[in-house]
């Protein structure tokens, strides 16, 4: 059976690329439907890309790799694209773009592309070999094919998510033909503290600037039976490492320190996280008063204990023991080394016809659509470079 390109993954990468590389076209996926990580993403409604997308939203070990694909295909023709289709959006917050129905009108779309172009699509098929041959790829499947390509693309995603059938399998291809992988680990994960740490907080959300490493999150923040998780966690789990503390900052728009001096005026006979709780949820106002010691009325504290308690609360370390691992994480950081790959194509140096897309490469995006941006704009870089050759 002999092809143009044959495509391992029928994810958003690999779809992408399959619609638009033209030629005859083999999409082969182990799992039982296209698109399942589309599908559930964004609470059913895809985030399907960031109007703000730019090359600082990614972690890699070469930040300048993402520049070439996100420039020759941004958010705004993929926008065009779902415009086309008739797909109601709406921006939510911070330029994430979401369906207004569901985030299976994203997979139906790239099914009908897909349907439009030729291309075949195989499922629930693995793939036990892949081996170079005379004028490309021989790749034996599970049901017993041998498919002969002239070339091959990995879109096989990460270790993300191994519920749905996420492994390791393109990091031991790429090993296969000579590539170094960079160290992965979860990534946009909540963050897991010991069982006591947050008693009686499970539920509790609320704005807070949150910091690992060299970057900080202003967005949500919420607390669950096992840690902290919401947008700022999942943001600043992409820089934390294990053994360091994050910071977190509370109520970040508001003037604590000057907000209970002007309330000692006015209800200096009440107790201290009463008073707080106006700035902070009542829970965590009254498990802070525990934590933090506050004893006595308002009234009874002075400038510098006010300052103090409101500089603690801008800058409240906690450590974490660990993760919530690749079982929630919704993208693996690290992978496939940039630097055995064109930036213009994601086409292998050494190994001519091989291409690595989306997020099997080490390119992490931000949360928020930037990881869709860069699995659209980089299945559309080996697409075009496969379709020009």
């Amino acid at each position: 059976m002999d092809y143009d390109t044959l495509i391992l993954g029928a994810g958003a990468a690999g779809l992408m690329c399959a619609a638009h590389c033209g030629g005859r076209v083999l999409v082969v996926d182990h799992a039982r439907a296209p698109g399942e990580k589309i599908r559930i993403s964004g609470g059913g409604r895809c985030n399907f890309t960031n109007m703000y997308c730019e090359p600082g939203n990614f972690l890699s070990a070469n930040p300048h790799f993402v520049k070439s694909a996100l420039a020759r295909y941004t958010p705004w023709d993929f926008i065009a694209l779902v415009d086309s289709h008739g797909i109601a959006w709406h921006e939510k917050t911070l330029g994430q773009l979401f369906c207004d129905d569901s985030a299976k009108q994203i997979v139906a779309m790239l099914l009908d592309l897909l349907k439009a172009s030729g291309a075949e699509l195989v499922l629930q098929t693995g793939v036990e070999d892949v081996a170079r041959s005379p004028g490309g790829f021989t790749v034996r499947l599970s049901d017993g094919r041998r498919v002969q390509a002239r070339n091959l693309v990995v879109a096989t995603g990460g270790k993300s998510i191994p519920g749905m059938g996420a492994t390791g399998f393109a990091y031991d291809l790429a090993r296969q033909f000579g590539h170094a992988v960079t160290d992965t680990r979860p990534a946009l994960v909540p963050l897991t503290f010991n069982a006591d740490r947050f008693p009686g907080l499970s539920g509790v959300s609320l704005p807070a600037r949150v910091a690992a490493g060299t970057a900080s999150f202003d967005e949500a923040l919420l607390f669950t039976h096992r840690g902290l998780s919401g947008p700022a966690v999942l943001q600043a789990s992409s820089y934390w490492r294990e053994g360091e503390e994050i910071a977190v900052t509370l109520a970040p728009a508001a003037d604590l320190a000057g907000a209970l001096k002007a309330a000692r005026q006015t209800d200096g006979r009440k107790a201290l996280p009463t008073v707080l709780a106006r700035h902070l949820p009542a829970r965590l106002a009254d498990h802070l008063g525990v934590e933090l010691g506050m004893s006595g009325n308002l009234a009874d504290q002075s400038d510098r204990a006010l300052d103090a308690l409101a500089a603690t609360l801008a800058d409240w370390r906690l450590k974490p023991t660990g993760s919530e691992g690749y079982r929630t994480a919704e993208v693996t950081l690290g992978g496939i080394d940039t630097g055995g790959l064109s930036s213009q194509s994601m086409e292998s140096k050494h190994v001519p016809g091989l291409y690595f897309i989306g997020e099997c490469v080490d390119v992490t995006g931000h949360l928020g659509g930037h990881n869709f941006q860069w699995a659209w704009a980089s299945g559309m870089a080996a697409a075009g470079a496969i379709r020009a050759a």
